[in-house]
């Protein structure tokens, strides 16, 4: 999960430099071409088929994966990278909420509601570290990119909770990933239709090669990540993310963070973390982790 992170908070700057000639639709669709040349070779080469037993599962995964990609690249073009980031890195808080509601309605009365008060209070502290990030660095002219970028976290959550769902059921990483590569040409190529299509001309067609080459291998990366490890453990670490743009943000594109920006950034990291241990001490084997 740090490598995916990594590959992810890198796959970013690029995205960053190639949005001011592609819009987020275009960015989507040759991203998911990419995936699904590389990865039909590589499965061809390890000889993992590419039939599924579950595709409505992969369907899911595909929609709700290739929404929060499209939403993440659109904030991203709009917001400083490290705000963009963070948002899209609130989906830990989203998962530790998807999963208490899930239980409540699962377990009903042998969970009592007083128990996740403390819970309740954490997801309540990540939207005020949101607010914390946003209000330093937000122009009047972003507040569309930053409920867009709100909206990527939400659509994440549901993505990672499928990519854990799928890896129950003995799904291969490379066979999880080509799906969704699949599901982001399509929901790429209907966007440009409305969107339009952009022109192939100079050096700026390049940055397509390397937002592909990170995506896939940090989707690689992520979906190995939750078929081998503890789903919150591992959203938990996804929160490095945050501190690779930021260290991003500064270095390449000069962003100034005031400490307020700062502070909210942790409050969002340590709102996560709590959020997800509480739930876990709290609800454990919640069946609503088990039927993501």
């Amino acid at each position: 999960m740090l490598l995916a992170s990594f590959l992810f908070a890198s796959m970013g700057v690029c995205i960053k430099f190639a949005s001011a000639h592609f819009n987020s639709f275009e960015i989507v669709c040759y991203r998911g071409i990419f995936g699904v040349v590389f990865l039909y070779a590589m499965t061809r080469v390890r000889g993992v088929s590419l039939r599924t037993q579950v595709p409505m599962m992969h369907v899911w995964r595909s929609v709700v994966g290739t929404i929060s990609l499209a939403a993440w690249f659109y904030a991203i073009a709009i917001l400083p990278l490290g705000t963009a980031m963070t948002l899209n890195y609130m989906s830990s808080i989203w998962i530790a909420t998807f999963l208490l509601g899930g239980a409540l309605l699962m377990q009903g009365r042998n969970l009592p509601v007083r128990r996740q008060g403390p819970l309740f209070a954490t997801v309540l502290a990540g939207f005020a570290g949101v607010a914390l990030v946003l209000r330093p660095t937000l122009a009047p002219d972003q507040v569309v990119g930053a409920l867009v970028g709100l909206a990527s976290g939400v659509t994440s959550a549901l993505a990672y909770l499928q990519v854990s769902a799928l890896s129950r059921v003995g799904e291969p990483e490379s066979r999880t990933v080509f799906y969704f590569s699949v599901g982001a040409v399509l929901v790429g190529a209907g966007g440009m239709v409305f969107a339009g299509v952009s022109p192939w001309n100079g050096a700026h067609v390049l940055w397509l090669l390397p937002i592909g080459l990170l995506a896939v291998l940090g989707q690689l990366c992520m979906t190995r990540a939750y078929a081998s490890g503890a789903t919150l453990v591992v959203a938990n670490l996804q929160y490095s993310g945050i501190v690779f743009a930021a260290l991003y943000g500064l270095v390449v594109f000069g962003d100034r963070l005031p400490w307020v920006g700062w502070a909210g950034m942790a409050l969002i990291i340590v709102s996560g973390v709590a959020a997800t241990v509480l739930r876990e001490r709290e609800v454990p084997d919640s069946p609503a982790e088990e039927h993501a």
